[in-house]
């Protein structure tokens, strides 16, 4: 197996998927990459399956014949944190802002390649393995950039080929960074990072976001007009790569 298909062997993963094509091929192909698949194809048999034995990943559609998976985000979240990433045809905006605000960590519109579900899958699963562990430091790199940031120190550097330097952030800056490392990898909706950095009484305050995400692309990446860590996730929120590289 390649370094870049490589997880922790036997992780267990439900896949609430009811149309049966997908759930066969979906359900062959994680097996074949050593996964440890429940494939169920109603909201009722997803319920039991989590509260039987829980898995470590969710695979969620949601157009399922009981109900809308978005339900089900909602009640795992009122009781567990294992990662979801929902599998789905419906590719508007408002669908993915829906599913990620209740709790879904990422969203996958059908169709999909298998690489980029296995590359979801993975950084799901770091994220299920650090459980309650708190990262305070992290590093970005790309074609000879970098940049890190240091949560116990509040320090945040950059490095172009052999030049390395303090950037200095403002409080706010530093905020948003924080809250996008510590979910790297994540897509977080631009209600969640309001909510985080500013507070819930600036929910709609979008543009705020996006003057601030201007700001930390022009001190880290090395082209601000085409980021490479700081993605911009179009009508949902941001994505800040996940520091390993997947």
């Amino acid at each position: 197996m390649s370094q870049a298909e490589g997880h922790r062997c036997g992780a267990r993963i439900l896949l609430v998927e009811d149309d049966p094509p997908i759930r066969r091929f979906l359900s062959t192909t994680l097996t074949a990459r050593g996964y440890v698949v429940e494939a169920v194809d109603s909201l009722a048999a997803a319920r039991l399956a989590c509260t039987g034995r829980p898995p470590e990943v969710v695979l969620l559609d949601l157009g399922l014949p009981d109900g809308d998976g978005v339900d089900l985000v909602r009640e795992l979240r009122g009781w567990s944190q294992l990662p979801i990433v929902v599998l789905s045809a419906r590719g508007q905006e408002e669908d993915k802002v829906r599913a990620l605000d209740a709790g879904a960590d990422d969203y996958l519109v059908k169709p999909f390649g298998v690489p980029e579900l296995l590359a979801r899958l993975r950084v799901a699963e770091r994220h299920a393995s650090r459980g309650g562990a708190e990262e305070v430091a992290w590093t970005w790199t790309a074609d000879g950039h970098a940049f890190g940031l240091d949560a116990t120190r509040r320090r945040c550097w950059r490095r172009d080929g052999d030049a390395e330097a303090e950037v200095r952030l403002t409080p706010t800056e530093f905020r948003l960074l924080l809250c996008l490392a510590r979910h790297h990898g994540k897509v977080l909706t631009h209600v969640q990072l309001l909510r985080e950095v500013w507070g819930p009484q600036h929910d709609g305050d979008v543009a705020y976001l996006r003057v601030y995400l201007g700001q930390l692309r022009a001190k880290l990446e090395p082209e601000p007009a085409q980021p490479r860590w700081l993605l911009t996730e179009p009508g949902v929120g941001y994505r800040l790569v996940s520091a390993d590289g997947g």
